[in-house]
């Protein structure tokens, strides 16, 4: 993992745990971001896998195919857009939900719906644990979001 970012910590299904908790896979090349990220998601319950990179994420995806996708938008090398969109390519990952993160100078979350109907959500960096936690909730419709 880049930056010397602790996979056995935060990789939870690595380490052999039961699977009944959903999981999220965070793909953001910063490091700050995916510790928040998934210190957020284990407060809630969730599990999470991170990824510092399109390869990391398709690979991880493939191995655990995740409950939802929390990308960068502006992942390093190729934008986080077409990672996911290479992800829901593969077999079982097409109904997967999606949310972008974004430093960009935007309002703090917006919703917006693409033309194949999918509705997808983008929340600016820094982000507030609870906004993210409840997002990821309503994106996967969990009771009581």
């Amino acid at each position: 993992m880049a930056d010397g970012f602790d996979n056995e910590v935060h990789n939870v299904i690595m380490q052999g745990e039961c699977r009944q908790r959903p999981l999220v896979l965070v793909v953001d090349g910063e490091r700050e971001v995916l510790e928040q990220a998934s210190v957020a998601l284990a407060e809630a319950h969730w599990m999470c896998q991170c990824c510092a990179s399109a390869d990391e994420a398709i690979a991880a995806a493939r191995a655990n195919p995740p409950d939802l996708i929390l990308c960068d938008l502006y992942l390093r090398a190729e934008g986080g857009l077409e990672v996911c969109r290479k992800i829901k390519r593969q077999p079982g990952l097409a109904e997967v939900p999606v949310m972008f993160l974004s430093s960009a100078q935007r309002p703090d979350v917006l919703r917006r719906s693409f033309a194949d109907g999918e509705s997808v959500y983008c929340l600016r960096k820094p982000f507030a644990s609870k906004v993210l936690i409840e997002l990821i909730d309503q994106s996967v419709g969990v009771a009581g979001a």
